[in-house]
């Protein structure tokens, strides 16, 4: 570390002019974006031998990944197989220590090579939970294939579907429209036992018709109940299936008032499932223990509460105004619900019209499945995503990535995945007076593990403070400064702390924050930055974000990935993102003419950026 007072600081101005010709700028983002793995194969392709290893393996989880997984799923306890099966007699060896002896006619044993224990558990789940998924056709016979072999490979990973039908193109009011359904369903079921699943079709109806006794006065203000409800009797057929190992395929029918059996929306068949299946699991939690002497407890049984809703149509996701009509990546249903709907387009109902549909879906059963859960809407086109949506529950490209990688990128289609949270609200501060300080302490001090300097904090940001952006009750939050630049020009947009609870890393709150943020600083001035975090709406001129991070900061790798470059000073990694509309008007004014590396306007500031931040004074004990 460079000391803050060092009268070496002019070799701290020297290291960034040296420096200046290997910066990385959006350029670089776009050449680094390029870099992609191959496009989903076609329809009618077939499968190779090791389709299903290849999938996990085109996931590339991280670290953090693989230990969300393994709290969900959990590992398998393996018990100590017999001498005969875990050893075999091989040829003799001279031993490895102790007293020298003959070895000659005494044979030893060798064991064989165990599995990574990382892969023994996703092969090996303890836990099986449950998936609500909706098959929303028509589809070819191909199609349906590709489909439902994606459907057998996440319940070899522990995840099991239960699926409802739909097709679009059976009107109601038919007069063979019950026949017609549950062929669809009978189908399917075909489908998944071709792909070497068992599978059930459940033709009587699971759900009943209008709201659940005490609805009114339980239902949230802005949340309309599901149209649907159930009882825990009426889930026994879906319960019986699971437990003999089967994966239950549901007709959209519901019992009305005169306990017929009529045929509903999909949806609605989904939403009354998603809340009496959460509600049965909630019952069967409290009476049952989880552990056995501090031992994970294999359970045959599927835990009902659903962990994942996953709509699967011919379009894919939520197309999105800032994508040119390409889908969402991610969002946040408590924030954006209504922003997505006020821009959606009406042309758009012609190429996606169940998108609307969906996305309400999406919100209700979020709101009674757990806190972990999501929702993911795909393409048929798209079947590995659910696999890699399983095991890191990310979207397929991070919304939160630098548009310069967004734009152009090849994972980027129609047919691109849309994940969907619960989320949390998000708002913009701009005063130290509107800050909970109470709150905002508990979060730096968890997510940092460090004591903070309270009251020479805040009287720092007294100051210099920019703007606050907070997600949920202080889940999460980004405090932006203006620092004074050295060289008189306007002050710096310094990131001066960007934190999340624990308790909610994995979630998509960092995602969603530093989506906030970009909106309010460096993505300043593009239609896209238009969502509604409370902020400036995307109105103004953008600036430069700059932040410094410890160089064995094990979020680097991510800081990384989201910067328009950095540059290694000491003990210190210096990130910046620069101004995309000034990175947009440049690319217009330079047009044929050629990349350079240094424009005008970034003489000198590396420098001034450098003198000023290695100078903020620590805000810990």
């Amino acid at each position: 570390m460079i000391p803050h007072n060092s009268p070496s600081c002019s070799r701290v101005v020297s290291a960034l002019r040296s420096h200046r010709s290997h910066t990385f700028k959006a350029f670089y983002a776009t050449v680094r974006g390029s870099r992609q793995p191959p496009p989903e194969p076609a329809d009618d392709v077939p499968p190779a031998d090791n389709d299903f290893i290849l999938s996990i393996l085109r996931t590339n989880p991280s670290l953090r990944d693989a230990r969300s997984y393994l709290a969900s799923f959990g590992l398998r306890p393996q018990s100590q197989p017999a001498l005969s099966t875990q050893k075999k007699l091989a040829q003799p060896v001279p031993a490895i220590d102790g007293p020298a002896q003959s070895n000659e006619s005494m044979p030893t044993l060798q064991e064989e090579p165990k599995p990574s224990p990382v892969i023994a558990s996703i092969l090996n789940p303890v836990y099986r939970r449950t998936a609500l998924v909706k098959i929303q056709g028509p589809f070819t016979e191909n199609q349906l294939d590709s489909i439902c072999r994606g459907l057998v490979y996440l319940e070899k990973l522990g995840l099991v579907s239960v699926i409802v039908v739909e097709n679009d193109e059976r009107p109601r009011g038919e007069q063979d429209e019950r026949s017609a359904i549950i062929d669809e369903t009978m189908r399917i079921v075909t489908k998944l036992e071709k792909q070497g699943s068992r599978a059930r079709p459940v033709v009587g109806a699971v759900v009943r018709l209008g709201p659940k006794p005490g609805d009114d006065a339980l239902s949230e203000p802005g949340l309309e109940p599901p149209e649907t409800h159930t009882i825990p009797s009426d889930l026994i057929p879906i319960r019986s299936a699971l437990s003999a190992g089967e994966i239950p395929v549901i007709a959209p029918f519901a019992l009305d008032s005169f306990c017929r059996s009529v045929r509903v929306d999909a949806n609605d068949v989904i939403a009354g499932l998603a809340r009496g299946m959460v509600e049965v699991s909630s019952i069967e939690k409290s009476t049952m223990a989880d552990t056995e002497d501090g031992q994970v407890k294999f359970s045959g049984e599927v835990d009902l509460a659903p962990l994942r809703l996953m709509i699967i149509d011919r379009n894919g996701g939520v197309p999105s105004y800032a994508r040119s009509g390409y889908p969402h990546l991610l969002i946040n249903l408590t924030s954006e619900y209504n922003h997505i709907h006020d821009t959606f387009n009406d042309q758009w109902l012609q190429s996606n019209p169940s998108a609307l549909s969906n996305l309400a879906l999406a919100r209700t059963c979020l709101e009674y499945m757990p806190a972990t859960s999501s929702a993911i809407m795909v393409s048929h086109k798209s079947p590995s995503s659910l696999i890699g949506n399983l095991i890191t529950n990310k979207p397929a490209v991070s919304s939160s990535l630098p548009h310069a990688l967004l734009q152009g990128n090849r994972r980027l289609t129609p047919h691109t995945p849309t994940l969907l949270r619960r989320g949390l609200p998000v708002q913009v501060l701009r005063s130290v007076n509107d800050i909970d300080k109470t709150k905002m302490n508990r979060l730096l001090e968890e997510s940092f593990k460090r004591d903070l300097d309270h009251d020479s904090f805040y009287k720092r940001l007294s100051k210099v403070l920019d703007f606050v952006i907070v997600a949920g009750d202080y889940a999460g939050a980004a405090i932006v400064t203006k620092e004074p630049s050295f060289n008189g020009s306007e002050p710096i947009s310094y990131l001066d702390k960007f934190a999340v609870l624990p308790s909610h890393q994995g979630d998509g709150t960092v995602d969603f924050l530093w989506v906030a943020l970009h909106d309010e600083s460096y993505g300043l001035g593009h239609p896209f930055s238009a969502n509604p975090n409370g902020g400036k709406g995307g109105k103004g001129e953008g600036r430069d974000l700059v932040w410094r991070s410890r160089s064995d900061n094990p979020v680097n790798k991510w800081y990384f990935e989201r910067s328009s470059g950095h540059v290694r000073l000491g003990s210190w990694v210096l990130f910046w993102c620069d101004a995309e509309k000034r990175l947009k008007i440049e690319e217009g004014r330079r047009g044929s003419s050629g990349l350079s590396y240094v424009e005008n306007w970034e003489e000198g500031r590396l420098s001034d950026w450098g003198n000023v931040v290695l100078k903020i004074p620590s805000s810990w004990k």
